[in-house]
């Protein structure tokens, strides 16, 4: 029966767990032959680590996806459905395994039923039909340059996150094909991200300094945001969306030396206290990359910018110094420092979530 506060186990663990002991003997009764894989990827925070007891209020507990293979699918996947709804518990480690119906925005609630069938949350699709709907490709064929540029990173993100059960379908293959971007289109990011820093270094000084407080205190923000995105880019981390930046970027390498130094940036009383702190920090991403090795060594020390006296780290060198380290002419012949969607459209969630507006955005992109 559902235990009405049921100890909080990780979504991970709970779905791993439902899978072996309540999901699999059903397949294996009913499809003894049937290569599949489970897992539990796609949307979630439990999918990347982030769920905690709150987490439980929607659209979590046990559930997963099966993944089939395309021959013969639709006829599999309705026995499977069934099969699941009619034998599958009603609990399961204290949890109903049972969602109600969705609401108008396709969110599905824990509900606690007597008996079955059960309204299980558990995907049964293919490889080819998943991939299509979370970045609109065939995830057996190679990613283009502007595919890469044009997939949303969060989605990325939960794709090669999450956890595989078991995998007959080279499942693991295909995550591994979309791990990280490729080293061309890396670089692209990186000298578009430099270039997004570069255009507003000087700025968070120079409106303190006109008495512009509360403006000072927005660029300061934005560009603690842009220096996190690019940890991420030279540390080859996807991050995710902004509700879980700041909770992520705390599992990169770098966030031990630079975090209080980004808190000072924000919490600082006046922009010169602001300004010292960005010129520490700036000084760890400097080294950074030189530790990448990717371009010549480059100077670690904020200066003032041209003749005015505002400290930055002069970031559009990195920008340009990054951009001739890229081999790929079809890379090297796009517009310099666009970057991809998530660095041109990051304030939109709704242009981001849709894959088919991402998808054409890869005509930006062409030459007139």
């Amino acid at each position: 029966m559902t235990t009405p506060n049921p100890d909080f186990l990780p979504g991970l663990d709970l779905c791993e767990a439902y899978y072996w002991e309540s999901v699999r003997p059903i397949v294996l009764r009913h499809f003894p032959s049937l290569p599949h894989a489970a897992a539990l990827i796609g949307y979630g925070s439990d999918v990347i680590g982030c769920d905690t007891p709150l987490s439980r209020d929607h659209m979590w507990g046990p559930r997963m996806q099966i993944f089939l293979s395309c021959v013969d699918f639709d006829s599999n996947r309705q026995r499977l459905d069934q099969a699941l709804r009619n034998e599958l518990p009603t609990t399961f480690r204290g949890y109903s395994t049972h969602f109600g119906p969705p609401d108008q925005e396709g969110i599905s609630l824990l509900t606690s039923i007597e008996s079955g069938p059960v309204n299980h949350l558990i995907e049964v699709t293919t490889l080819e039909e998943f991939w299509e709907r979370e970045l609109g490709v065939d995830p057996f064929l190679d990613p283009t340059p502007l595919d890469w540029l044009t997939f949303q990173e969060h989605r990325l993100l939960t794709l090669t996150a999450g956890r595989v059960f078991h995998d007959d379908l080279n499942l693991h293959a295909v995550r591994e094909q979309f791990a990280y971007y490729p080293t061309d289109v890396w670089l692209y990011l990186l000298a578009s991200q430099w270039m997004l820093i570069s255009q507003e270094e000087p700025f968070m000084g120079r409106t303190g300094e006109n008495g512009d407080e509360l403006g000072s205190r927005v660029i300061a923000a934005r560009l603690v945001e842009r220096l996190m995105r690019l940890c991420f880019l030279m540390e080859k981390r996807y991050a995710p969306y902004s509700k879980w930046l700041g909770a992520h970027f705390q599992r990169l390498t770098v966030a031990h030396p630079l975090t209080p130094l980004l808190q000072a940036a924000l919490s600082g009383a006046d922009w010169q206290s602001r300004e010292q702190a960005f010129s520490a920090a700036y000084r760890i991403v400097a080294q950074m990359h030189n530790a990448l090795c990717i371009t010549p060594a480059l100077p670690v020390d904020a200066s003032p910018f041209h003749s005015r006296p505002y400290q930055v780290i002069h970031a559009g060198d990195f920008a340009q110094a990054t951009t001739t380290a890229i081999t790929d002419e079809t890379i090297r012949k796009l517009t310099p420092y666009m970057g991809s969607v998530n660095q041109f459209m990051v304030e939109s969630s709704n242009a981001l979530q849709n894959i088919a507006f991402c998808r054409r955005a890869q005509g930006l992109y062409k030459d007139k």
